[in-house]
């Protein structure tokens, strides 16, 4: 059982409540007025309810609450939720009416104030080389035991793509076939994976008869991608690189990037897929796979930051579709065809978010705290809402490189 004295120790931020009587006081204002309009039911202490009927949230410390969301509602609102100032039995019915209204939330006289009111983002968090492995670390490396716990049994963290009858292990495999498929990986070809996770990516490929050279930066995944990868019986076929991707060296067949690019950064884009164009022989395909957000949105919202920054992915940004399109273009592909995802991805967080409820006991014995579960419950809920509103999105893209093909093999 974690002591209180620990607890204070590794969440601070928690419960150092942060005090400004003005900012909460206005923050109480906009929260009752949206909460007030939307199909949710807000229960206070005192028996107060607000909202227009639906999925309840229940404020157990408003005073905490407010003061957490007056001085940064991007970070405060999950905050609070850690802290345990309020709760619900349906956190993602709850956060779905937010994020389908996520662009009217605050008054549009307000919005101007958001370049003074909105948290910058750490200058260390940039995606340098260096910073890049600082980030990955913290969230891909808290611990594989615990990601065991919640992901299937291929290890695969992004979205699975679902046909009737699927569970997700099949779900997961058909959206790794898919978009293999979009790089038209087969037999004899050498390809390049960037982003390597626990290697199922590279150990599909390889069963497909490929070579396949797969990048990483998180040395707990590389050991255990390079172990899976062993057992299989493909460690002949597949290399594990410690590297990051602008340190890509030789020349492929194809190039696969799945939900990686989402942690590269605006300043690193035009390199990431300068990379992926320099890499990939004329004539070759690329598959992409990434989350995408509203162009609007992202533009509005790029440099700011949020809890997901602070407790999930720091230096991680979302890029917009045609984001997307500009950067390919400038990097002198095109995008040939796409599938769309993003419903199947609300699914894929629903089952993660049950099977880290079912498990956390093992979680637990591995030394996560009540703050820590807390923590994953909301960034889960969070996403599958974001997801099932449609404010969020996901994407397979094949991506083409003119000129002829020159013979496989690779670099």
């Amino acid at each position: 059982m974690t002591t209180v004295a620990t607890a204070a120790e590794r969440w601070p931020c928690l419960t150092e409540i942060p005090h400004s009587p003005a900012r909460a006081w206005i923050a109480e204002k906009l929260f009752r007025r949206t909460a007030g309009r939307l199909p949710i039911q807000v229960v206070f202490p005192d028996g107060e309810r607000i909202g227009t009927g639906g999925p309840v949230m229940t404020l157990v410390r408003p005073g905490e609450f407010f003061h957490r969301l007056g001085v940064d509602a991007k970070i405060g609102f999950g905050e609070a939720y850690m802290a345990g100032d309020w709760t619900s039995e349906d956190p993602v019915g709850l956060f779905t009416p937010f994020a389908q209204r996520m662009a009217v939330l605050v008054p549009k006289p307000l919005q101007v104030l958001r370049r003074w009111v909105d948290a910058r983002r750490p200058s260390n968090e940039r995606n340098t080389v260096e910073g890049a492995r600082a980030n990955i670390h913290r969230h891909y490396d808290l611990s594989n035991e615990m990601f065991e716990v919640f992901l299937d049994s291929s290890m695969t963290y992004s979205s699975a793509w679902f046909a009737p009858g699927d569970d997700l292990h099949s779900a997961q495999l058909r959206k790794i076939d898919g978009i293999l498929d979009l790089a038209g990986v087969r037999a004899g070809m050498h390809i390049l994976e960037i982003g390597t996770g626990w290697g199922s990516l590279a150990l599909r490929a390889a069963q497909r008869g490929a070579r396949v050279t797969t990048l990483t930066i998180s040395g707990e995944q590389q050991a255990l991608a390079e172990q899976r990868i062993a057992e299989a019986g493909f460690a002949s076929q597949v290399r594990v690189l410690l590297r990051d991707y602008r340190a890509a060296q030789g020349h492929y067949d194809a190039v696969v990037s799945v939900e990686m690019i989402e942690a590269v950064g605006e300043e690193y884009w035009p390199a990431y897929f300068a990379t992926i164009s320099r890499v990939l022989k004329p004539g070759g395909r690329a598959g992409l796979q990434a989350i995408t957000m509203p162009h609007d949105r992202m533009l509005a919202t790029r440099h700011s930051y949020t809890w997901i920054h602070k407790y999930v992915f720091p230096g991680g940004q979302l890029l917009s579709v045609p984001a997307i399109q500009d950067n390919v273009a400038n990097a002198g592909l095109r995008i040939s065809s796409r599938r769309q995802l993003g419903p199947h991805y609300a699914l894929t967080l629903h089952e993660w978010r049950e099977r880290f409820h079912a498990g956390w006991g093992r979680i637990a014995e591995a030394g996560f705290d009540p703050v820590f579960r807390r923590m994953w419950d909301f960034y889960l809920a969070y996403c599958e809402a974001g997801f099932r509103a449609g404010y969020l999105d996901a994407w397979q893209f094949s991506l083409r490189k003119a000129g002829s093909r020159l013979p496989s093999g690779g670099g």
